[in-house]
């Protein structure tokens, strides 16, 4: 019985992941493209969003309606509606990416979402090797990652995420911020936040810098954040 309830509960959330990937998606998509083109109603609507960059949702009324959250009141795969406690991570887990990317957007002339490709890494982990330099690891950057991973809730991993991205929006690297939304969508259940750390490890291992004359070599294994990066009760990284 417990072992049904639990692969239950796995798939559910699973499929409400993929539902807040796909409406992040449509969302970054029409308003960087709108940004990008210079259209003044989404230039005013990423002005408005990257104010609640790091701040949970609904603190802010002014962004209550930009972020549309119709597609989350739709049946899901099993033709049942989305629970209370699965609409407000959904809302929590999209609001907190877009305002990320609206941060990381501005006064940019290119898209800083980019969707993941295996031949192009976008996740959390390639992002921030990318700022390190070639064939290198920084020991600090890498810590802000532990840091952000070990959160104990969602507003403070938000926080930290809005400091990273401030690095990548300096540096211009891009991230899949829909992909992103999922995780954090994930990353609220119990035994999610795991699940997200060791995909930002693998994402972190996975990039390989093409400025660099060939791979690098003084990489471990990919695997969790846990065991990859510094050590999660390190009070420096805490």
């Amino acid at each position: 019985m417990t072992t049904s309830t639990s692969s239950s509960t796995s798939t559910r959330t699973e499929s409400v992941t993929d539902l807040v990937t796909r409406l992040a998606q449509e969302h970054l998509s029409r308003w960087q493209r709108g940004y990008l083109n210079d259209e003044a109603k989404a230039v005013g609507a990423l002005a408005r969003l990257r104010r609640g960059a790091g701040r949970p949702a609904g603190q802010l009324p002014d962004l209550w309606d930009l972020l549309d959250t119709q597609g989350l009141h739709e049946a899901r795969r099993d033709g049942r509606p989305l629970s209370e406690t699965e609409l407000a991570r959904a809302e929590d887990a999209l609001h907190t990416a877009v305002t990320l990317w609206a941060l990381h957007q501005q006064s940019r002339g290119t898209g800083m979402h980019q969707p993941h490709r295996p031949e192009h890494p976008r996740g959390l982990g390639a992002a921030v090797h990318r700022l390190m330099p070639p064939n290198d690891i920084d020991d600090s950057l890498r810590k802000r990652l532990v840091r952000a991973g070990n959160a104990p809730d969602l507003t403070t991993l938000a926080q930290r995420l809005r400091d990273i991205v401030t690095l990548l929006r300096r540096e211009d690297v891009h991230l899949d911020y829909a992909l992103l939304a999922g995780q954090l969508y994930q990353w609220q259940w119990p035994g999610g936040a795991d699940r997200v750390r060791i995909a930002w490890g693998r994402s972190f291992h996975a990039w390989q810098d093409h400025r660099a004359s060939g791979p690098q070599q003084d990489n471990p294994a990919p695997g969790d954040l846990s065991s990859d990066l510094p050590d999660a009760t390190d009070k420096d990284t805490l």
